[in-house]
């Protein structure tokens, strides 16, 4: 995925939060935003206005993402969609957290992370 829109399209995932609005129905999306937004389906009236144009927004480049940015792009809207909202409050803490790393550093840290996800799998 492009930089600014795989960081701009995490930066929209970790910043929702749980809401009671649904200023968009689903079914008033055109079919490219169902497409691209379709992991978010279950939750989409669950959330605010300003999360829906996140998420639109998101939506407006997806159109332009090669088939392998397509596929990684739902299927990381897909984890984020089946994640509890205190799983999802500790992502965001650990997506500021990381963001606070100097650049020199980022590299070491993600290796780190890929050896520890790498001792947890079957």
């Amino acid at each position: 995925m492009k930089p600014s829109i795989a960081a701009f399209a995490l930066f929209c995932m970790i910043s929702f939060s749980p809401a009671t609005a649904a200023p968009q129905p689903w079914h008033a999306l055109t079919p490219a935003q169902q497409e691209a937004l379709a992991p978010m389906v279950q939750q989409w009236a669950g959330l605010s206005e300003e999360q829906q144009r996140s998420l639109l927004d998101v939506a407006r480049h997806y159109p332009d993402l090669s088939p392998e940015e397509k596929q990684r792009f739902l299927s990381r809207l897909g984890t984020w969609s089946k994640l509890t909202p205190k799983q999802r409050q500790a992502a965001r803490e650990k997506y500021r957290a990381f963001s606070q790393v100097p650049e020199d550093k980022k590299e070491q840290v993600r290796q780190i992370v890929r050896e520890e996800q790498e001792k947890k799998a079957p």
